[in-house]
């Protein structure tokens, strides 16, 4: 089996392996209208205002850039159920397959046209589901699936990305499997491929 193959392989397995992986927790609710400042100061404005998506540094390269706005980053989010991201794709880049174990993603193209894939796992066989996105077009990424994203176009796209959860939560498949140093033996036992490909796949972390 050449390289090229098994890597293959190796890619559909992981995802298959990881489909299933979801988180059940949820956020506590907040009894309060918001959460206050720390040291109870008094709110202002500017507490509930975010500008970290201004002027962002756009990475050219083979991944998307991601920028959260969390409640590590934004702390008005605390116990209100939700937060967000700006997501920026080069030509080329892909967003790799991952998890978000605490909250449902809802993904808006600001700018662009967008490859999406889904792995669907209620079914005994896991199911893939791919989709064109246009611009203003919502997908929906249930909380725990396995996704993903690709810009095959020549032309940057924008997306703004909304969760339930104050702290989605990240689960990289190619950093959690080959960036940890899980022993070899493991992954070629589980993945039927070489210690060849595995080192290869490993070399290439962290995404």
């Amino acid at each position: 089996m050449g390289f090229t193959s098994s890597v293959v392989v190796s890619s559909f397995l992981c995802l298959a392996a990881f489909a299933a992986l979801s988180a059940h927790a949820a956020d506590p609710e907040e009894i309060r209208d918001f959460a206050p400042p720390a040291n109870n100061a008094i709110p202002n404005a500017s507490y509930f205002t975010f500008d970290g998506l201004r002027n962002i540094d756009v990475k050219q390269g083979q991944f998307a850039n991601v920028t959260n706005a969390n409640v590590n980053d934004f702390p008005a989010l605390s116990g209100l159920g939700v937060a967000n991201a700006l997501l920026v794709y080069p030509p080329g880049s892909v967003n790799v397959p991952h998890t978000h174990p605490r909250g449902t993603e809802t993904l808006f193209v600001l700018e662009g046209t967008l490859e999406v894939g889904l792995i669907d796992t209620t079914q005994p066989v896991p199911v893939l589901f791919t989709q064109t996105l246009c611009k203003d077009d919502i997908f929906v990424f249930p909380r725990g699936l396995v996704h993903f994203q690709i810009n095959k176009s020549k032309k940057t796209v924008r997306a703004y990305a909304s969760f339930s959860s104050t702290n989605p939560g990240l689960v990289s498949l190619p950093r959690t499997l080959f960036g940890v140093n899980i022993d070899v033996e493991v992954l070629t036992k589980s993945f039927e491929v070489s210690a060849d490909i595995i080192r290869k796949l490993s070399a290439a972390q962290p995404f």
